[in-house]
């Protein structure tokens, strides 16, 4: 979240400072009016195109926050039965969900078939092989959609970088090619669908632009060929603002590449946007358990953690970090901010200039609305944070704060031995 949205510190009308006295540290907080802006907002971009929005739940699939997208009539990607089934549970419906990832097990191809999802996005000839065999199996027909792998440099970070050919995701324009002229091998998938997800974190419209080219490209070869499309899935990937400086994509801008791209297309054009929907949607409250003075270095310890916020330890991310409460006086001073798990890389950041923190302060992490619980763990034996959601004045505690009982829930001594 932008700091300049946490300047009182109200966030839609509640009181940060109160509501971390309320709720405890760490929280996790989201409005449900920024989600809802955001989503809105790309909504209307594309207005005259039969488009669905499919919201990757990786990005954060707490329940009410899949219900809000579900409110608001977006689907859902998904990448895993778990995620198929809290979509499913929080509204969406099965025909507005599309089943993505490299790796998706036989069980869970059987709960996408049985659910009715609307397709599933297609990476390798073993996993086509794989959903033939199901569905003929079943006595069903499986919906499908090849993910081309349009060899695009994303410009982003290399972890988070999926449409250049070393990268794991989708196969060559080549072989997708072959698959649609083998169509006949596999009667019981109808392969009537296009997908492509060049990476996350986008900011840049060049690669965007390259890749719906190469995309449209390729749908035009097959519609010459006789193979006619009912779903060119575009995938998501748009970025947020992390830090000063970086600009989210212009929504009008980028579907306007999408239509100038996909011109006389007929079909679906599906969208699958995570990060750019929640992302700056949520701030992380901590405190500040002590300041630890170094021989070199200022050390800000707080009481959040990478179990509760990952990016800046995996991807040496940048979030914003602000005091809250009246900074009047109080002079600037650099600090490494860090969190208690005995891990070095459990770094927030690195000489960042802070009003001067003491032991109890309100420090608040921004645009933590996207993998910030969603990649959660309890290591350290950390208990999950609890997370809110606010709305217009109000609040709710969409996910109590993990007790101890619950986090070792299924945990069990070793006194029932078996044989395999």
């Amino acid at each position: 979240m932008a700091p300049a949205l946490l300047q009182q510190p109200l966030l839609d009308g509640i009181d940060l400072v109160a509501l971390a006295a309320a709720e405890g540290t760490p929280l996790h907080v989201y409005s449900a009016p920024a989600i809802r802006e955001r989503l809105r907002g790309l909504q209307r971009a594309l207005e005259g195109l039969d488009a669905l929005i499919c919201y990757a739940v990786k990005a954060n699939s707490n329940q009410a926050v899949l219900a809000l997208m579900a409110a608001e009539g977006a689907g859902a990607d998904i990448v895993s039965a778990g995620e198929l089934w809290r979509s499913l549970r929080a509204g969406i419906p099965a025909d507005r969900i599309v089943f993505s990832g490299v790796g998706k097990s036989a069980e869970e191809i059987v709960q996408g078939l049985d659910a009715g999802v609307a397709r599933f996005n297609v990476e390798s000839r073993a996993e086509l092989e794989l959903l033939q065999a199901i569905a003929a199996q079943r006595g069903t027909t499986a919906r499908a959609a090849v993910r081309i792998n349009p060899d695009v440099d994303a410009l982003t970070h290399a972890k988070i970088s999926t449409g250049k050919a070393e990268n794991k995701f989708g196969v060559s324009i080549a072989e997708a090619r072959t698959w649609f002229e083998g169509q006949a091998a596999w009667p019981d998938v109808r392969l009537d669908g296009l997908h492509m997800h060049i990476g996350s974190q986008l900011l840049d419209m060049a690669p965007i632009r390259q890749a719906l080219q190469r995309l449209a490209a390729f749908w035009r070869e097959l519609e010459a060929a006789g193979h006619r499309l009912a779903s060119i899935d575009v995938g998501g990937g748009l970025g947020v603002r992390y830090r000063e400086g970086e600009q989210p994509l212009d929504p009008v801008d980028y579907v306007a590449q999408i239509r100038a791209a996909l011109q006389g297309f007929q079909g679906r054009i599906v969208l699958e946007p995570g990060r750019y929907l929640v992302a700056e949607a949520g701030v992380l409250l901590t405190r500040v358990l002590r300041v630890k003075q170094g021989e070199q270095r200022n050390f800000l310890v707080l009481d959040a953690a990478m179990n509760d916020l990952l990016r800046p330890s995996l991807y040496d991310a940048w979030h914003d970090i602000l005091r809250l409460g009246d900074n009047g006086g109080r002079e600037a001073v650099a600090y490494d901010v860090v969190g208690p798990v005995c891990e070095t890389g459990d770094t927030f950041a690195v000489g960042r200039p802070l009003p001067r923190c003491e032991a109890g302060d309100l420090v608040a992490i921004g645009a933590t609305g996207a993998y910030g619980a969603s990649m959660a763990s309890t290591y350290n034996s950390r208990p999950l944070a609890a997370e809110v959601l606010v709305d217009g004045g109000r609040y709710a505690v969409v996910r109590r704060r993990q007790t101890y009982d619950e986090m070792i829930a299924g945990e069990q001594p070793a006194g029932d031995w078996r044989t395999p």
